[in-house]
């Protein structure tokens, strides 16, 4: 290639800036940016010329549109919009004007491409070089904390503050404490319905008044100066069912949070006192985004105590033989009391354990089983919707007054972060 001759072609084309110049040949050595290639190669067609040399300022090339006098500037002004956040890596996106990726794909076709670089990528490394000394942050191209998008066309400039995460695990003291926030489904969450307050949620929006989410969330949103905090849970449990034993692992995810590095001891005690006593945190750490999926997707199995009533009365040697029986594979068809809310469908989960002490009023069963096994109507059958179950094993109706659990296994506890 000479590349006099190609410079020199370029050239011909009209009047075009150094640094688009010189990105048509962004290939060919290292350590110069493309103003400085497109000076160089100006100059030395200049001289070989024997020409006066003349440059072309950026706000008259035909190529860029003059975008590319507005380094300084634009990052300059994405410094402003991110002075309130704490981040330390940062992403930088370019939307490319039609007109400019017209005259790209022009210069292309009369000049070839194979050392060329595309207008957003030279944008991108050259905003984002200034951008990054300005707030003192490096890239990261693997999940930044920060993405900032340039629109050339509009002249404007957006900000993504991406979200922090934690870690933790929480135990829930009190029954009637939903996990997340439970918004009415006959009045869609807005208390009203045919006019009138709804009477199913009594004109709240919510059937159950408080959660876990709403309890800790707070906290979490203070602590960072947060938008607002999004709750992710390994499974769940039921509203009227305590989580004791060391926990249920959670991630919380705060959204456009304004300070990244948090004490988490700190933020761990301020969030139990939020909670007051109703629901407990402890092991809180921050984790990547990775950890939302690893702990929605755990295969943990469930430890569960529940004390259960009978119609008549039940020996101990016949509650033994009937929980011995429930060990093993079961059938479950999804219950009458979430059918509302979740398909019909037959599931098959795993009992590993099964065992009980009765009581003058009943019996106390503790079970190990399979996660999302239904452990009400693993007990009552559900009407013949779970097989077999502890009611249809003693012959008489057994029902769960009270379900505590007792803990959320998994192979490997490191797996969730």
């Amino acid at each position: 290639m000479n590349l006099l001759k190609e410079a020199r072609a370029v050239l011909s084309e009209g009047g075009i800036c150094d640094g688009c110049l010189g990105r048509r040949f962004a290939e060919l050595s290292h350590g110069l940016t493309s103003r400085e290639r497109g000076r160089a190669l100006r100059t030395a067609v200049a001289m070989e010329d024997d020409e006066p040399y003349e440059t072309t300022p950026p706000d008259d090339c035909w190529v860029c549109d003059g975008a590319f006098a507005s380094f300084d500037d634009r990052a300059e002004r994405a410094a402003e919009a991110v002075a309130d956040y704490d981040f330390d890596t940062f992403l930088v996106g370019t939307r490319t004007p039609p007109l400019i990726e017209e005259n790209e794909r022009l210069l292309g076709e009369l000049h070839g491409d194979d050392n060329s670089a595309s207008f957003s990528s030279d944008f991108n490394r050259e905003v984002g070089k200034r951008f990054g000394d300005r707030v003192g942050a490096s890239v990261g191209f693997d999940r930044p904390d920060v993405t900032v998008t340039f629109d050339v066309a509009r002249d404007a400039v957006e900000i993504d503050v991406h979200s922090v995460y934690f870690y933790g695990r929480y135990r829930k003291l009190e029954r009637g404490i939903s996990q997340t926030e439970w918004g009415c489904y006959d009045c869609e969450g807005t208390g009203v319905r045919d006019g009138d307050d709804c009477e199913t949620c009594g004109g709240t929006g919510y059937i159950v008044d408080e959660s876990v989410e709403e309890l800790l969330a707070p906290a979490f949103v203070e602590a960072t100066e947060g938008a607002s905090a999004v709750f992710h849970g390994a499974g769940r449990e039921d509203v009227d069912a305590l989580m004791l034993g060391d926990g249920r692992p959670f991630v919380m995810e705060v959204e456009s949070p304004r300070r990244r590095d948090i004490d988490t001891d700190a933020l761990e005690s301020d969030a139990n006192d939020s909670a007051d006593g109703k629901v407990e945190v402890r092991e809180l750490r921050r984790v990547d985004r990775d950890a939302v999926e690893a702990v929605k997707s755990t295969d943990a199995s469930k430890r569960y105590r529940a004390r259960v009533s009978f119609d008549r009365n039940v020996s101990q040697d016949e509650l033994d033989a009937a929980l011995e029986t429930l060990v093993g594979r079961v059938e479950q068809r999804t219950p009458e009391r979430v059918e509302r809310r979740r398909a019909d469908k037959l599931r098959e989960r795993e009992v590993y354990d099964a065992t009980g002490d009765t009581e003058e009023d009943g019996a106390v069963v503790e079970l190990h089983t399979e996660g999302g096994t239904y452990v009400k109507e693993l007990v009552s059958g559900d009407g013949g919707r779970t097989q077999p179950s502890l009611a249809d094993e003693l012959g008489t109706s057994a029902t769960v007054e009270e379900l505590d659990v007792l803990g959320v296994e998994a192979e490997d506890d490191e797996g969730f972060v």
